[in-house]
């Protein structure tokens, strides 16, 4: 016997004919037995392990969406004309592509990295960025920026700081050593996800319309070339393993499924690929996320007109002692796939040689319809790609509805006892501004750099972040990220309603007009027919508002068994909203300026405190039924925002949304340190509410916004033209001594340094200093 067949026996094709009856560890590889006997009627065979390995890890829930596709089908069926006028790149591609005018284009995906987060906090956070930022340079886009939503568990408990510090550094260190700008994002804790936090990166593209590029395999003969980092033994699994399971007492270690990021060779990557696109040495060019190799060479082939050989031992190696399986199966991070014309590869490996990117050229397109991957002259693999990449399983789990419901949500918070004095409204406004969830976010945002590339024109703590995609004209694109999974917990196809509605208010406060979106559904495990039930509802909830707002669905990203043991998170479907803004002069900051000016409060308030901050914080409660959605009203509202910008008529304007008022106003008068006197009476009178419930009601579709005088008539004609409710509430001049205040006539006064005080010390009295 010789030495490497001691070591490993190479399982061939010819191998699998002759023994039918070998044993196969399909289960630990995450595979069930009528998945394994599908295998096997393809084939007509059994599966060698290397074609196993790929099928296991293609064929995963997060790879395949197995359980998810019969739902995720209705985000292109609600579709209308207006939804398509704009959308250059659909679903199905690695990232979605959006029309924004003056001939540039955006592309845009969220994408959850969520149990390597809590494995390993900082290499999964920072390989969640990297991983997220090949999917925008594979669609032939420059990334310009990245955003984080993260949910962690109770503050106070111990291991939250070791989540929260590895994951924070893990962002900033990657995203920062791109030079890629943090624009914006949340950041929620929660005991529900203790045991399971989520990490959700986005990134943001941009490109030229001719400069749009899609990964596919065509033309037989032409290369397929591997370039990046070399391979090594991290992320083997990882998307079978480690994304498609649950974490369960006394299960085994999975620390070798979580990749390694380098952001210094992925920048270098970054600039390699956007000179292969624009020198047009490629045809196209596939990212190596979850699955590796198997996944790049399945999907390339499958998008293709023909079929694919490959010879795996050609493939560069960081450590030479991996088998073939692991080599298909690792998912190393840096590494890039591309299908170059032969008369065009020396060139191609000019350009990788400049930038001193490792590069080997691996097999090339073929007719033959299949994949076939040789492993030192012997065949491994030979599939039809689309039975790896596109035709896995689908299923119809058993949906149920929850047992539980009904109680949560006759459980209304109308009955907690609410305040009836200004002392007691203060103490309940100043516990909301130093909660968890409401208190400021620069513990994590200032270890992040938000201005790197002298194109952001908004971020922390704006409700939007916004870029400039053109230095002469001023275009410009705002992003918004929001979820909230008390909402989704109470009633999840309302609450992925709010969490669209939240998102798209806040790019319409900032100047911009809504234009596509991306989602993260994150949600427990699918063989759970309540979750199942939850997943299905929120679909339906969201592919519903995304046409009556006529904003399309462009891609994004369904992380399924979030859950420790068998309680599952909140289900928490993040929606991040794309807006345009023709200039990016004309953005609108989340804070007034200058004194003197109107406070208007625009929309309705209405005695909507279920699962309100107000609720949870105050009382420990969750229960009743969220804020209605009126997404007619979200839409007048954002075109009356966008009308008052264009005519220059708004200082600023803040979405209300967790918090309601007080907050708003609270943050407000903070953002640039410019007190406030505000009066409650005209929203008691015309909208039938007490005080606590004008402060702390989330009712949606509702912003205040600051009008110079000079301004106000025509302001006002504006809301009144189109049919929104306005009331003037207060003036932006408040001061008692030298020192800024919030005042509510009335009922209480709050200083800035207290408001400021209270809003920055919850993180740092938890987790340390605040980074200089």
């Amino acid at each position: 016997m010789t030495e490497t067949t001691a070591q490993h026996v190479v399982d061939t094709v010819a191998n699998a004919i002759e023994t039918p009856e070998k044993e196969q560890p399909f289960a630990a590889l995450g595979l069930k037995e009528d998945e394994y006997a599908k295998i096997r009627e393809i084939l007509g065979r059994r599966p060698t392990s290397g074609e196993l390995a790929m099928y296991s890890v293609m064929w995963s829930e997060h790879c395949s969406y197995k359980s998810s596709k019969i739902y995720l089908r209705q985000f292109g069926q609600k579709v209308s004309p207006a939804m398509k006028k704009n959308l250059m790149v659909g679903m199905g591609e690695n990232a979605g592509v959006v029309d924004v005018g003056e001939g540039w284009a955006v592309t845009f995906k969220v994408e959850s990295h969520n149990h390597p987060s809590y494995i390993e906090p900082f290499q999964g956070a920072a390989t969640g960025v990297g991983g997220i930022v090949r999917d925008i340079i594979s669609m032939g886009a420059r990334p310009v920026a990245v955003m984080d939503q993260l949910r962690f568990g109770a503050i106070d408990e111990t291991d939250t700081a070791r989540v929260v510090h590895g994951v924070v550094s893990g962002i900033s260190f990657y995203g920062n050593c791109l030079g890629l700008p943090n624009i914006g994002g949340e950041t929620y804790f929660d005991p529900i996800y203790q045991g399971n936090p989520l990490v959700n990166a986005l990134s943001v593209g941009v490109l030229r319309h001719e400069d749009l590029h899609l990964a596919n395999a065509s033309g037989a003969g032409n290369k397929v070339v591997l370039f990046g980092a070399r391979t090594g033994g991290d992320g083997i699994g990882g998307a079978s393993i480690l994304a498609s399971d649950t974490f369960s007492a006394g299960g085994p270690t999975k620390r070798p499924a979580v990749q390694v990021g380098d952001p210094f060779a992925e920048k270098v990557l970054i600039e390699c690929c956007l000179e292969l696109f624009r020198d047009k040495l490629v045809e196209g060019i596939q990212d190596l996320g979850a699955a590796g190799i198997s996944c790049a060479t399945s999907e390339l082939a499958s998008n293709g007109d023909g079929g694919m050989y490959v010879e795996l031992d050609k493939v560069l190696l960081r450590d030479p002692s991996l088998t073939a399986e692991e080599i298909l199966m690792s998912e190393s991070q840096e590494r890039m796939m591309a299908v170059v014309k032969p008369e065009l590869l020396d060139a191609f490996l000019a350009v990788t040689a400049k930038w001193d990117v490792e590069t080997s050229v691996l097999g090339e397109v073929t007719e033959t319809g299949r994949l076939v991957i040789n492993w030192k002259g012997e065949e491994i693999v030979n599939v039809d790609p689309r039975t790896v990449a596109v035709d896995g399983p689908v299923y119809e789990r058993p949906v149920a509805y929850p047992a539980w419901i009904d109680a949560l949500q006759a459980d209304s918070a109308s009955r907690l006892p609410r305040p009836q004095d200004g002392d007691a409204l203060r103490e309940q406004v100043l516990a909301l501004l130093g909660s968890a969830n409401l208190a400021d976010k620069g513990w994590i945002t200032d270890q992040y750099d938000y201005f790197v590339g002298g194109n952001t024109a908004l971020a922390f703590p704006d409700d939007a972040g916004m870029v400039r995609v053109d230095e002469e004209s001023g275009l410009g694109f705002a992003i918004a990220t929001d979820a909230n999974g008390r909402y989704c917990q109470l009633d999840p196809k309302e609450g992925a309603k709010l969490a669209l509605a939240e998102a798209y208010r806040n790019v319409a406060a900032s100047g911009a007009v809504p234009a596509a979106v991306t989602d993260c559904l994150n949600f427990g495990s699918p063989e759970n027919p309540e979750v199942m039930w939850q997943f299905s509802q929120a679909v339906e909830g969201l592919s519903d508002a995304c046409l009556e707002l006529e904003i399309p669905v462009t891609g994004g990203n369904v992380s399924f068994y979030n859950q420790t043991g068998d309680v599952p998170i909140f289900p928490t479907p993040v929606v991040g909203v794309l807006g345009v803004i023709d200039d990016v002069a004309r953005r609108i900051p989340a804070g007034w300026q200058d004194e003197g000016e109107n406070i208007y409060l625009l929309g309705i308030t209405r005695e909507e405190l279920d699962g309100s901050a107000w609720a949870g914080t105050v009382h420990g409660h969750l229960g009743g039924r969220p804020p209605a959605v009126d997404l007619a009203a979200e839409r007048t509202l954002a075109e009356t925002l966008h009308a008052a910008s264009v005519e220059g008529l708004v200082s600023s304007a803040h979405d209300l949304a967790d918090g309601g008022l007080a907050q708003a106003l609270a943050e407000s008068v903070m953002r640039f340190g410019v007190g406030a006197r505000v009066w409650l009476g005209e929203i008691a009178e015309r909208d039938g509410v007490d005080a606590a419930t004008a402060l702390f009601s989330e009712s949606t579709a509702r912003v205040i916004v600051s009008v110079p005088r000079e301004d106000d008539v025509k302001f006002r004609g504006l809301c009144e033209g189109r049919g929104v409710p306005l009331l003037r509430i207060g003036v932006t001049d408040a001061e008692v001594g030298t020192q800024p205040v919030l005042e509510v006539q009335d009922q209480f006064t709050i200083g800035l340094e207290e408001l400021r005080a209270t809003h920055r010390s919850t993180l740092p009295e938890r987790f340390g200093p605040v980074v200089a």
